[in-house]
């Protein structure tokens, strides 16, 4: 625990950065979207959510269900448009469930990724998460075997929770400038979390989702997302989650496959039997939000969708597609999602061959080197 001092001062800039964070929304404000209803008596909701859905036209038995989840001072509707989930789904036929936290619950309609009356199995809003999903599937026959969970900041942080609780409920999740889950559970500790990120042993947090339930695999596969530049939730909580993850999966801590690509870097570590089943996504230079590449795609290998705004960032890179083709919800455009079990060498040197694109090539490598993103 921070002397009492540092734990001040440290709340005092925290304040400042959230602030900033609070100043933000995402399209859409608190107006509900058309593309989504709102489902209402599905259990007996403990963490008093609302629960809003999007189930595309004559969709098929068997489909499956992504959870996604907003972060602070954002609306489902606004999530959902931002991100690009619900268009997504009517594209390749799969249901999409938003979670909504109430401003009577917080102000800030930030989910409460840390309370333990919330994040513990059978209570509060990760029971009623939970509830949703089990009304989803019942009403519309998706397939168990792949209901999914991503989210960003507190939505995120959430990720982490429900992962860690109901790991017999999700296959997969992603983890957007979240938070491991047990990094903290009060508010102070939260704060702590978000701007220092104590370091733990890979054990002791994989301990954390080990005591979550009586679960004991197969654990959903889990992918972490961050970008380089994120002042509100700092890039150390994505190194922790990757330790959280590795240690429950019973994988080493270096990576089977790393990768450069522009502007981010990709980690990811194979089980046995060569599934990818974590992955992290470093963004150079990307603040708080969701790696979006907004718009529509001309064709189907091209990854746009989203639309850009306050924590909504145009990095030129689709996170909604990657997640999505993690789980085998779309296409894969590139061939890194069944990668081999090697690590990809880095040039000794970057090299460029005079182009503007090629000295841009070359600066981004050497930038993720000097922040040691990668190594030669």
């Amino acid at each position: 625990m921070l002397r009492l001092g540092q734990t001040t001062a440290n709340l005092a800039q925290g304040r400042a950065q959230w602030k900033e964070l609070m100043a933000g929304h995402l399209p859409g404000g608190d107006a509900d979207s058309d593309r989504l209803v709102e489902v209402t008596g599905f259990g007996a909701n403990p963490g008093n959510l609302r629960m809003l859905a999007h189930v595309p036209a004559d969709l098929p038995p068997g489909a499956p269900l992504v959870v996604a989840l907003h972060g602070c001072t954002q609306t489902a509707a606004g999530y959902d448009t931002g991100t690009g989930w619900s268009a997504l789904a009517d594209r390749y036929g799969f249901a999409v469930l938003l979670p909504e936290q109430k401003r009577e619950n917080n102000a800030n309609l930030c989910f409460t990724w840390f309370e333990p009356g919330d994040t513990t199995s059978g209570q509060g809003e990760a029971e009623s998460i939970r509830e949703m999903v089990e009304r989803m599937v019942a009403d519309h026959g998706l397939d168990r075997r792949r209901v999914y969970v991503t989210g960003l900041s507190a939505g995120g942080a959430m990720t982490a929770v429900l992962l860690a609780t109901h790991p017999d409920v999700f296959a997969g999740g992603a983890i957007l400038a979240g938070l491991p889950h047990g990094a903290a559970s009060n508010v102070q500790e939260a704060f702590e979390a978000m701007f220092q990120c104590p370091e733990r042993p890979a054990t002791d947090w994989g301990d954390r989702v080990r005591a979550a339930s009586a679960h004991r695999g197969p654990w959903p596969r889990v992918s972490i997302w961050h970008g380089g530049a994120d002042t509100t939730v700092t890039p150390r909580n994505a190194d922790e989650l990757v330790k959280q993850w590795t240690n429950v999966h019973g994988l080493p801590t270096a990576p089977t496959l790393e990768e450069a690509g522009p502007g981010h870097v990709r980690r990811v570590w194979h089980d046995a039997d060569g599934e990818p089943v974590v992955e992290q996504y470093a963004i150079a230079g990307m603040a708080h939000g969701v790696p979006l590449h907004p718009g529509e795609g001309p064709g189907e290998g091209e990854e746009r969708c989203g639309v850009a705004g306050p924590h909504m960032l145009d990095v030129g890179l689709s996170s909604t597609h990657r997640i999505a083709a993690s789980w085998v919800l779309v296409p894969a455009r590139r061939p890194e999602f069944t990668a081999p079990r090697e690590r990809l060498a880095v040039p000794a040197e970057p090299q460029h061959d005079g182009s503007l694109g090629g000295f841009i090539h070359s600066t981004i490598t050497r930038a993720l080197e000097a922040a040691g993103l990668i190594k030669r």
